[in-house]
């Protein structure tokens, strides 16, 4: 079943202007004003002219009488078109293979295949909300079964994010306003006279007075609504990609044709990138059928690539996913992300020894949704849990290298957790301690590393230290545990024992 991500960018065109123009002070309320003829009228309002009152279709003149110190700006329709087809371009490179413009101020994303990428539908949309934040954009998100009913939500809710269970379309949306049909204005103002109000009011009402007064329209936009009749969504494209496709006289949907196809297809893109110099990170199969429906299937590598067998391979690997329903009239395989790849040799064959090289399985695990692909890189820095990071797999080398002063724990705990321990102060290490319950007896020990705290990122730490032993209890078991605190001085810590680590 199809699943459809509303985006709704509330304040986008005054984001646009203050993102243009660094002058228009923060505090200052600022809306945006249409005309047509003689008649001026608020567009959109910034969260400052929202906040007094102020809102879109309120006339200009009765705005500027309300507000002094209005900053008022004369709408620019294809300005907020080029903004909003930038966002649009980049969702696609980030989130699905099948996204398009809800203009003025939305785009939509089918996320049939892709949500898995992303963790799933929740962290999807909070990871989506919180990436227009750090650009500056409020937004507001909502998923459901249909670019209707997501429409409609997006702009209703309060909260930032909202997903519709599936199957439950019709009764979410009964409440709606007749104005998130995405009517005309005459129409919704006719149906306001008539004493219609909501969604599910106009739904219950015979179908044939409302097409003899106001034409197919309503009933078309309730259909889509509720999903009883298809909206497809038509991805957004880039002059800039690098795409091939092939049509067919006749449908396909034998997933052996199909695989013969996609192979044709990876073939003639790799040679398109090939002439470009360039490679491919993320490539999206698009497949039309032939009631105008589309999937698509997204390959990404973790590095840039135009190996035909490779990239075939993890198409193949998912042709599977693929429903050809009544047929297949158009494949398109487009390169969404693309990097500089040169030809270089590898390794001689005959002195050099081959590189390993794990691309190949990072790119399988990372295709089947698996998140947590990375690799551990040492930091500049003596705190333990400050001295690793999380870096891509395929990163390069940053020069650093493991310190090797004192033996590490196999695992080091995320946080220290607290123990009961008995020892003598200053410098000795425990003759017991107790974690989680337990009382282990210490047989032998090896300390203490003491550990000073980094002055240079916060006051707090000009005199904190941690002294930390290496302890083997009668078990055998191995435990990295420390003090907080020198032993003498209550400024250096709190003198309280924690483990922060087991060795294998």
């Amino acid at each position: 079943m199809v699943r459809v991500v509303s985006v709704f960018l509330p304040t986008l065109p005054t984001d646009r202007v203050r993102r243009a123009d660094p002058s228009i002070p923060a505090e200052a309320p600022l809306v945006i004003v249409a005309r047509s003829g003689s008649k001026r009228w608020l567009f959109a309002v910034d969260a400052n002219a929202a906040a007094l009152g102020l809102h879109p279709g309120m006339p200009a003149a009765k705005a500027q009488a309300l507000v002094q110190g209005l900053h008022m700006v004369d709408a620019d329709p294809a300005a907020d078109l080029a903004a909003l087809e930038r966002l649009t371009l980049w969702m696609l490179t980030q989130y699905s293979p099948v996204v398009a413009m809800d203009p003025p101020d939305g785009i939509a994303m089918d996320t049939e295949g892709a949500d898995h990428l992303q963790g799933g539908e929740e962290p999807m949309l909070s990871r989506l909300v919180n990436s227009f934040r750090a650009k500056g954009l409020p937004a507001r998100a909502v998923v459901a079964d249909t670019w209707g009913a997501a429409h409609a939500l997006a702009r209703a809710i309060a909260d930032e994010t909202r997903i519709v269970p599936r199957g439950q379309t019709t009764d979410t949306v009964a409440r709606l306003p007749i104005s998130s049909l995405r009517l005309d204005g005459e129409t919704v103002k006719s149906l306001c006279t008539l004493g219609f109000r909501t969604v599910g009011e106009l739904a219950a009402t015979p179908r044939a007075p409302l097409t003899l007064r106001f034409g197919p329209e309503i009933a078309r936009k309730l259909d889509q609504m509720f999903g009883r009749l298809a909206e497809p969504i038509d991805p957004i494209r880039s002059p800039e990609f690098v795409e091939v496709h092939r049509s067919f006289a006749e449908p396909i949907g034998a997933p052996e044709t199909i695989a013969k196809y996609v192979a044709q297809l990876v073939r003639r893109l790799c040679h398109a990138l090939q002439a470009k110099g360039l490679g491919v990170r993320r490539a999206d199969l698009i497949v039309h059928r032939v009631d105008n429906t589309v999937q698509a299937l997204r390959a990404g590598t973790a590095k840039p690539v135009r190996d035909v067998a490779w990239l075939t391979k993890l198409l193949h690997d998912r042709i599977e996913k693929i429903d050809p329903g009544f047929g297949i009239e158009k494949l398109s395989l487009v390169a969404i992300m693309v990097e500089p790849l040169d030809e270089r040799q590898i390794v001689s064959g005959l002195v050099d020894a081959a590189e390993v090289d794990v691309t190949s399985l990072i790119d399988i695990l990372g295709n089947r949704g698996t998140q947590r692909i990375y690799r551990l890189a040492p930091v500049a820095s003596d705190v333990p849990e400050r001295s690793v990071q999380r870096i891509s797999p395929v990163a390069d080398e940053n020069g650093q290298n493991w310190p090797m002063i004192w033996p590490r724990p196999v695992r080091l705990m995320d946080h220290p957790e607290l123990i009961e321990v008995m020892a003598l102060l200053p410098d000795h290490p425990p003759v017991w301690f107790t974690w989680r319950g337990k009382r282990r007896r210490v047989k032998r020990a090896d300390g203490p590393e003491r550990i000073f705290g980094e002055w240079w990122r916060r006051t707090s730490e000009w005199v904190a230290v941690r002294d930390y032993f290496m302890v083997e209890d009668e078990t055998g078991e191995r435990y990295w545990i420390y003090r907080s605190g020198d032993g003498v001085d209550p400024a250096t810590g709190s003198h309280r024992w924690f483990i922060h680590g087991t060795f294998a």
